[in-house]
């Protein structure tokens, strides 16, 4: 009663499945058809007795059967019979079966690899020197699930260029077709594999990290591929170690465990089969290790593993799955298949015989699989067989696939039906179809290959098992949802670290310490360097015309500042300019009104308006210096600072030779006096001053301009003080050094002449002026040297500022004092000695003898 109700529940009924599920064989591993294929799964596995232990050939024993590889041969029955059932691939076609144990030992896949190979159905391989025109007992082969085993009958295959697809052999070596020309297969390789997992250790910046593999082709390639791009995207292998799967590994684990523990990392990437993951991980939960780990395809999803006891405590698992889609008929077809075995044993008619030995030659691979039952769904529920299932139906389709095309099939007929079908060919097809199964587009590319990618997963405790949550994928790139991670070890849900040292700051690169990449100290890159990469180990030299601060992570153009109108110091120079000028302006308006008078006579006349000119010009061309540098300015800069008061230090040197002239030669005529101030005076300031302009002219010509300059300037510096290049020194030197000059002599020239008794002193106006002029330059000159590039500007400034006023004090402001307090001595007699040469008489020399120069407040005596 019960059966009967299960059969006839809702969701199960059979009148609800497909026409051809009626006609579903019971016989698992064997089907007639047109054109047979081969199946290589792992059926069963070794009982306890070792394959190295065996005495003859066929002493082994695969007695304990594995329900997943069950599951698989499930999954190809079904596609066949699927395939068969459909007028669109193989219309008046049928494809039939045989299905082999590979026990995943080489001793055992060997006799259906050479039972596949051979000729026709004679059981037996004929040595040939050319093998065109053979023919299999095969068209292909579906198999083998291990890239150990693959590695057995890879070449074995190859060499009839019998097409051998594999369904879960993800080992990157059989990509090489020299070697495999024939193998193909519908799982991605270990590189592609390899690299999801080094993107995925990537995003989560883990740089430190250990990779255990198993002991055999898989393991072992696996780790290798791994490593290698690892090592290339700058992540350090802390450890590797491989996990031996033939011999005891119970030592080798505990030692891998301690050497993982001692070298501190954090996450482990283990590339192993279920069989050595589970060895594995048994040590690990008795260690109490808990760590993130990084899983491949071969255990992710292994039900055996996840039900261990205790592996809730291991930590967090990231792992990978070939992505899927779903069997929507699979579940349904087994629960028909299930429903039908289980009425033949009940009614007693179980088809036990009907695989006749000379047709199924090897071995029933699982007796006891005839005694499944409805109670065996789990089957097709498994959330392992769901994930994979997938590889092993597109494997018996892309065969079909490319038979369709091999046949030349339309929609009713194959028009090659009957004809001799070798495997070679049918080899060439598979190569280069291309179609559409269950909405997606396969194909193979040229090493073999499969163009889909993984699916990443990790593991989500539930209440009493271990569930899997899909997080991301990876095809071309890695798509990941972080927030879907449950950190286990963490209780706040942080992301893990597994880094051998702190990352380092920016402007920091790294100094190596031991033999890994990844441990170092972090070390600050000085200015004029800067950290290029994140993972440099050493600071970059800043290109020319470039330069950095201490701890930059980039070199940038140099910032120039100057002196702004607007800056105080500026301000402060430029307020004393006005007020200079404006004395300039006060003087000149006061000789003005009282031109041609005596005393403006004695000063010069026109010359001490062109001094004060001269003085003027010398206060406005300070504005030189502010504001931003250019060409012309600069060309301008010091050539005009240098001689306006050349001018004025020119018009005062010809009144001191007029003032020696009449105090040391009292007895020359004075006709000569009127020649000395008329014409000769302004020989003497033309003459000086074409000596000053061609210092100035050659100071020009063989300064360069100021882009130049700067285009040529040595940067080391980020900001710096920008001002005109005072270059030749020597032009510079000499230009000043010629005004210093000027002023030395008109001092020298007055310095000991003698005061005209009851008249004006005008050498001591000359003295003054002159000395005032000296000391400020000389003071200057060590001050300047010492300076910054700004300070040396605003010395610069400040000392022709200085000079310009003592030159207007020390020579005009006596005069105007005159003029403004004691107007009355402004007399043709007061002047006499400067204006007509009259000598001095005796009692005024006596008087005066040694007076260096009146410089002792004669104004209120001479009053």
């Amino acid at each position: 009663m019960l059966l009967l109700s299960s059969v006839l529940s809702p969701g199960h009924a059979e009148d609800g499945f497909p026409a051809w599920f009626k006609n579903i064989s019971t016989d698992l591993f064997w089907s007639k058809g047109d054109i047979m294929l081969g199946g290589i799964f792992p059926i069963n596995e070794l009982g306890n007795s070792s394959s190295s232990q065996r005495e003859q050939p066929d002493d082994v024993h695969c007695d304990r059967v594995l329900s997943y590889g069950v599951s698989q041969v499930l999954v190809m029955k079904f596609a066949v019979d699927e395939i068969n059932s459909s007028p669109l691939v193989l219309p008046d076609t049928s494809l039939g079966f045989e299905i082999y144990d590979s026990c995943r030992q080489p001793s055992v896949i060997m006799q259906p690899a050479m039972l596949f190979l051979s000729e026709g159905k004679s059981q037996s391989i004929r040595v040939l020197c050319n093998y065109t025109g053979y023919s299999t007992r095969v068209a292909a082969v579906i198999g083998p699930s291990t890239s150990e085993m693959v590695s057995i009958t890879g070449k074995l295959f190859s060499f009839f260029l019998m097409p051998q697809i594999s369904y879960s052999a993800t080992s990157d070596k059989f990509s090489d077709k020299k070697q495999f020309p024939s193998f193909l297969r519908t799982v991605p390789s270990d590189r592609r594999q390899a690299e999801a997992m080094v993107q995925l250790v990537l995003r989560f910046e883990w740089n430190w990290i250990a990779v255990v593999g198993s002991e055999d082709e898989y393991g072992k390639q696996g780790l290798r591929q791994f490593s290698l791009l690892a090592s290339q995207q700058s992540i350090c292998i802390a450890y590797e170690a491989l996990i031996p799967v033939y011999t005891s590994s119970k030592a080798t684990i505990k030692d891998i465990l301690q050497r993982i523990n001692q070298t501190d990392v954090g996450v482990v990437v283990l590339f192993a089969l279920p069989s050595a993951a589970m060895d594995f991980f048994s040590m690990v939960i008795s260690s109490k290790m808990q760590k993130v780990w990084v899983g491949s395809t071969a255990w992710a999803l292994d039900k055996n593993l996840v039900s261990m006891e205790g592996i809730r405590t291991v930590g967090t698992v990231l792992a990978f799955a070939d992505r899927n889609q779903k069997l929507e008929l699979f579940e349904n077809y087994t629960y028909a298949f299930l429903s039908r075995l289980e009425r033949e044993q009940l009614n007693g008619t179980s088809n036990a015989n009907s695989t006749k030995t000379v047709d199924f030659p090897l071995a029933d691979p699982c007796p006891s699989c005839r005694g499944l039952t409805l109670q065996n769904i789990s089957m097709a529920t498994d959330a392992r067989l769901q994930r994979t299932a997938f590889s092993v139906y597109t494997a018996v389709y892309s065969v079909a696939h490319a038979l369709h095309k091999l046949l030349k099939c339309n929609q009713t007929r194959c028009l090659k039906k009957g004809s001799v079908l070798y495997s070679w060919q049918l080899l060439e097809v598979l190569k280069t179809i291309s179609f559409d199964i269950n909405g997606t587009q396969f194909k193979f590319n040229e090493e073999g290959n499969p163009s889909i990618g993984y699916t990443v997963l990790t593991w989500i405790w539930g209440k009493d098992q271990v569930e899997f949550q899909d997080i991301g994928s990876y095809v071309e790139k890695l798509e990941l949802k972080k927030e879907l991670i449950k950190w286990h070890q963490s209780t706040s849900n942080e992301v893990p670290k597994s880094t051998c040292s702190a990352n380092c700051q920016t402007g920091q690169v790294r100094r190596v310490k031991g033999f890994h990449s990844c441990c170092f100290d972090c070390i600050d890159c000085n200015e004029g360097t800067f950290q290029n990469r994140t993972e440099d180990f050493q600071c970059t030299d800043c290109p020319v015309g470039q330069w950095s601060t201490p701890r930059s992570n980039q070199c940038i153009d140099p910032t120039f500042h100057y002196l702004e109108w607007n800056q105080n110091e500026s301000l402060g120079l430029v307020l004393g300019a006005v007020v200079v000028l404006a004395c300039h302006a006060a003087v000149g308006w006061l000789f003005l009104r009282h031109w041609g008078s005596p005393l403006v006579c004695a000063s010069g006349g026109s010359l001490s308006a062109l001094a004060l000119l001269s003085l003027s010009g010398g206060c406005a061309s300070l504005s030189l210096f502010l504001g931003q540098p250019g060409d012309v300015v600069c060309r301008l800069q010091q050539p005009l600072n240098a001689i306006f008061p050349t001018f004025a230090l020119a018009t005062v040197l010809a009144i001191s030779l007029q003032v020696i002239y009449v105090t040391e030669f009292p007895g020359a005529t004075p006709s000569r006096l009127e020649s000395l101030r008329g014409l000769g005076s302004w020989l003497v300031v033309l003459a000086v001053c074409s000596v000053q302009a061609g210092l100035c002219g050659w100071f020009v010509e063989e300064g360069q301009p100021h882009s130049q300059y700067v285009a040529r300037m040595k940067v080391n510096f980020v900001e710096s003080f920008l001002r005109c290049e005072v270059e030749p020194m020597v032009g510079f030197g000499l230009m000043y050094g010629f005004n210093g000059l000027l002023a030395l002599v008109s001092f020298m020239c007055t310095f000991m002449a003698q005061k005209p008794a009851k008249q004006y002193n005008l050498a001591r106006d000359i003295t003054f002026s002159t000395l005032a002029y000296c000391v400020v330059w000389v003071v200057f000159i060590p001050i300047y040297t010492g300076l910054q590039e700004k300070t040396k500007s605003l010395a610069q400034m400040a000392a022709i500022l200085l000079s310009n006023l003592g030159l207007l004090a020390a020579y005009f402001f006596p005069k105007c004092h005159l003029l403004l307090t004691t107007p009355d001595l402004n007399t043709l007699d007061y002047f006499r000695t400067y204006l007509e040469g009259a000598p001095l008489k005796q009692e005024d020399s006596q008087e005066n003898q040694g007076d260096q120069g009146g410089a002792n407040g004669q104004g209120a005596q001479e009053k």
